[in-house]
């Protein structure tokens, strides 16, 4: 890929678009940055959006600073609305979506290179697969800020769901019910409280101005910080048109899950192909 590239840069010396090219995209460019500003400053409540969050964030990072993520919908919603400054502040891993990653690489990213304040931005889900690796930057040195959204489940499959009409199911921390199925009450999950056991320094917030509050905080702190935000599950960045090719079953008793496969065929039939 390296070599193709390096030769591509060489065959485009001196190749500019022509006028009408570039004023389209630069409208294209506004149209988008209007639309990141609102949704970054949205003053949702009772509880913050994602969004919000991520806004927050970028805000206050400094431009040297590098922000880690790797799984659920934080990826596809930075992938939006992060607007990086340097080459290096954007590390996120987007082949398999590895749900735990983002501790782990954050520590590795700090350890790199420890002139660079790192913030990992982490789901609920991803968090409970490998948050030990607190306890290793506590011990090895190494500051991150990690930034927990918690919204009790799984929010990023939890739409897929939805989308196929498979109603959420299983998505969210919930004892089962006197019927047996997984919609009794919610699992009291503590994890700020867990964070703190691990020997980070948490702060518990519960609305924007609190994690800008904290944020602001966190920069004078030497060890490892948590931020742990709730959001709202369902204020989601919206998908803007995009459409992802996941098959809905094509027999099936629940209603919404018919609706869906046919919403599916549709949708199929509009697909364009760029290779």
């Amino acid at each position: 890929m390296r070599e193709v590239l390096e030769e591509l840069t060489a065959l485009l010396v001196g190749y500019r678009t022509d006028a009408a090219y570039q004023a389209q995209s630069a409208r294209y460019a506004a149209e988008w940055h209007a639309e990141t500003d609102r949704i970054v400053q949205l003053e949702h409540e009772p509880l913050p959006s994602q969004g919000e969050v991520i806004g927050a964030v970028n805000a206050a990072s400094a431009p040297r600073d590098v922000v880690v993520c790797a799984a659920g919908s934080l990826p596809g919603d930075l992938h939006k609305l992060w607007r990086t400054r340097d080459a290096l502040g954007y590390h996120l891993e987007y082949g398999y979506s590895c749900m735990g990653y983002e501790i782990a690489g954050g520590l590795g990213v700090r350890m790199a290179d420890p002139s660079r304040e790192v913030y990992v931005m982490v789901g609920d889900g991803s968090y409970l697969m490998m948050s030990s690796e607190i306890v290793t930057s506590i011990q090895e040195g190494h500051k991150l800020t990690i930034v927990l959204l918690n919204n009790h489940g799984y929010s990023s499959i939890g739409g897929l769901s939805a989308a196929v009409g498979a109603q959420e199911f299983g998505t969210s921390y919930r004892f089962r019910d006197a019927a047996g199925a997984l919609h009794g009450d919610v699992l009291p999950v503590d994890l700020a409280t867990n964070a703190e056991s691990l020997g980070a320094v948490v702060l518990r917030c519960r609305s924007i101005g609190d994690v800008r509050h904290a944020l602001v905080m966190a920069r004078t702190i030497e060890r490892t910080v948590v931020i742990a935000v709730e959001v709202d599950r369902y204020q989601r960045v919206p998908g803007y048109e995009s459409w992802w090719d996941v098959p809905v079953a094509e027999v099936a008793e629940v209603e919404s899950a018919r609706t869906a496969r046919a919403a599916y065929e549709i949708a199929q039939q509009r697909e364009r192909f760029f290779l």
